[in-house]
């Protein structure tokens, strides 16, 4: 039988390695997790802890290799040693640069537009409240994304820099982060469901202690766009649908699974272009888009021209098409900030509800007949 010295030696050191083992399991959880709450978004995920939050961006760019990952910290979090190596922020931020135009309505819904220090080409920004604090010198032109003046951004000394990547080879952002300004890369360009882009908004949210204002403004976004996809569901005429403008000697097409090509069958349209696999855009001859969409109802129409001459002037094949003989040619483009910048692509991200309902009043006006335009402009 073991002494009864040596069985209360052994039970001392069982434990000392419990406690020991429970303090490092809560060293390496931070105590509490609560699971990712992203639902539409495929870019990115985001694990909440109890102080710190975990953003996991898993296409950063086109062909990405691997994610990117972040730890968003309050002040004196204890982090797990497993996450050491991937960059701290610590939140909220009270400064920041943005560079992407997307960026500026998610703040300013969030309430938080005035931590924005500098944007590179302030002229892109359409906002009129963040356009005030650019005229009253509180946000800083900061030269071009590619070319961003470094001076004045040290000058600035940003808690971070909120950008995008296009193929990971970004010499400026290399030099930013040796400085010591963090670069946070925000990729709600790559989502190709409407949905998925106005969930970046829980990205933001977290960065700026925002998260239950970002959750509830996004509930209620899903829940307009679902709404609004019910008007339509049970009716049984769909326009067929052709996109795009000859762009030099190119018509660039969205393809059958781009953004563009989901708003337009959640309208209950017919697009001409559905079956062409993939994202983003494809080029296509004139000859190519005229067999096809020569009869075409509806023709969503790209570019600023909002007249209907000027736009047939334009290119004089445009009109032997029918939609443009009918007057059923409209831009999502033709509204313009004070200094040029669209507001169609600074806003439709965060607001996919409204832009879906322009696309059914263009579809199926008699299904939203008090509604006007947010974005979208008739060509006449």
């Amino acid at each position: 039988m073991m002494p009864k010295i040596i069985r209360t030696l052994v039970w001392i050191s069982l434990l000392t390695l419990s406690i020991q083992c429970k303090k490092n399991d809560t060293n390496s959880d931070n105590v509490s997790q609560t699971s990712s709450t992203i639902t539409d978004a495929t870019g990115f995920t985001l694990q909440e802890y109890d102080n710190y939050t975990v953003v996991k961006v898993l296409t950063p760019w086109p062909n990405a290799q691997k994610p990117l990952t972040y730890v968003l910290a309050k002040a004196h979090a204890t982090i797990a040693d497993s996450l050491a190596s991937y960059p701290k922020i610590e939140v909220p931020l009270k400064e920041v640069v943005v560079t992407s135009t997307t960026n500026i309505p998610f703040m300013e819904i969030l309430g938080v537009e005035n931590k924005i220090t500098g944007f590179p080409h302030t002229d892109y920004i359409s906002s009129p409240k963040t356009r005030k604090r650019i005229d009253t010198g509180k946000i800083k032109n900061l030269g071009e994304n590619e070319k961003i003046d470094l001076e004045k951004l040290i000058d600035l000394a940003p808690q971070a820099l909120i950008s995008f990547g296009v193929d990971g080879t970004n010499p400026t952002l290399t030099q930013i982060e040796k400085m010591g300004i963090p670069v946070l890369i925000q990729a709600d360009w790559m989502e190709q469901t409407p949905l998925g882009k106005a969930e970046w908004i829980k990205f933001f949210g977290a960065l700026f202690g925002k998260e239950k204002e970002a959750k509830s403004y996004f509930d209620q976004v899903k829940k307009n766009y679902q709404e609004a996809i019910q008007l339509v569901q049970n009716l049984k005429t769909k326009p067929t649908v052709m996109y795009g403008t000859m762009y030099q000697d190119q018509w660039y097409m969205a393809k059958g699974e781009s953004w563009i090509a989901r708003f337009i069958a959640d309208a209950k349209g017919d697009y001409l272009w559905k079956h062409l696999k993939g994202v983003g855009s494809a080029p296509l001859t004139f000859e190519q888009v005229f067999d096809k969409g020569q009869n075409a109802s509806i023709w969503i129409a790209t570019g600023t021209e909002t007249n209907w001459v000027n736009f047939g002037k334009s290119n004089p094949h445009y009109t032997q098409f029918k939609a443009y003989k009918n007057k059923k040619v409209y831009t999502f483009e033709g509204q313009k900030g004070a200094t040029g910048g669209t507001l169609f692509f600074e806003c439709s991200p965060s607001q996919p509800d409204k832009v879906l309902k322009d696309y059914i009043k263009i579809f199926h006006p008699e299904v939203l007949k008090e509604y006007t335009f947010t974005f979208a402009t008739p060509i006449q």
